[in-house]
C-alpha cells in the first residue's frame, strides 16, 4: 500500500507531507490501569508546560490553524486535534477515552503537538491518495449520524473505493479502529511549516505508546 499526494497540492501547499506507519497484531480493548496512569501523568505535564494564553503562539498549532483557514475550516470553531486536546486538559475537562489504541495515539498527539490518525488497515482498499475534494462528495465521519456534503475546498484522503478522511481533522467511520481491529495504518499529519523531523519524532512517540499499551509490532513500510 502506497501513499501519494496529488501533485497540484504540493504546488499549492509547499511543505505538505505525511509520515505513514503500519502496525501489525495490536489488541484493541478498553484502556488498562497502566494507560490510565500514563494519561494522568501526561495531563500533569501539560498543565506545567502551557497556559491557555500560550497556545495561540505555539508554532505547530499556528501552522495547523493557518492550513485550516486555507482549506475552508474555521479553526476557532474546529480546533486542530492536538490543540483541542491540550485545551481540554488546561480547562480541567477530561480527554475522551475511546479504546487503548485511540487513547495511546491521542496521548502521543498531545505530547508532540502533531495531528495523528489511525485506520483499520483491513478496511482499506488499494493505495491511498491525498487530493482536493470534489464538490458534492459525501463523507461520513466518526460520530456523524449523516454524511456531510463537501464544498470542494477540503483536502481528502481516499483509497481506491472511498474517502477515509477529511485532512487533517476528521476520519471516516468505515475505517475506524474498533475491537476487532488488529492491523493499523497510522498517518502523522504534516502541514506547511512543520518540518519532517518533527513528524518523525511524533511517529516514533506514537509507535512506542501504541505498542507499549496495545501490543503488536511495526509493519514493513511500503
Amino acid at each position: 500500500m502506497t501513499f501519494r499526494i496529488e501533485p497540484n497540492l504540493r504546488e499549492r501547499f509547499p511543505g505538505l507531507q505525511v509520515v505513514v506507519k503500519s502496525l501489525d497484531g495490536v489488541t484493541v480493548e478498553s484502556a488498562g490501569v497502566e494507560l490510565q496512569s500514563f494519561r494522568e501523568e501526561v495531563c500533569r505535564e501539560i498543565k506545567q508546560k502551557y497556559t491557555l494564553e500560550d497556545l495561540k503562539n505555539v508554532p505547530i498549532f499556528r501552522a495547523y490553524r493557518d492550513f485550516f483557514w486555507k482549506v475552508g475550516i474555521d479553526p476557532t470553531k474546529i480546533r486542530p486535534a492536538a490543540e483541542a486536546l491540550v485545551r481540554r486538559i488546561l480547562a480541567g475537562k477530561p480527554i475522551p477515552t475511546i479504546n487503548n489504541v485511540v487513547d495511546s495515539y491521542n496521548l502521543a498527539s498531545i505530547k508532540t503537538e502533531v495531528a495523528l490518525a489511525a485506520f483499520n488497515r483491513d478496511e482499506l482498499s488499494g493505495d491511498l491518495w491525498m487530493r482536493a475534494a470534489q464538490t458534492g462528495e459525501r463523507f461520513l465521519g466518526i460520530g456523524m449520524s449523516e454524511p456531510m456534503e463537501l464544498s470542494g475546498r477540503e483536502i481528502v484522503i481516499s483509497d481506491s473505493e472511498k474517502l477515509i478522511a477529511v485532512y487533517p481533522y476528521r476520519d471516516a467511520h468505515i475505517s475506524r479502529v474498533y475491537e476487532s481491529t488488529s492491523n493499523l495504518l497510522m498517518l502523522v499529519c504534516g502541514v506547511p511549516g512543520i518540518q519532517e523531523d518533527i513528524l518523525n519524532v511524533a511517529a516514533n512517540v506514537a509507535l512506542n505508546l501504541v505498542t507499549m499499551f496495545c501490543g503488536g509490532k511495526e509493519g514493513l513500510e511500503k
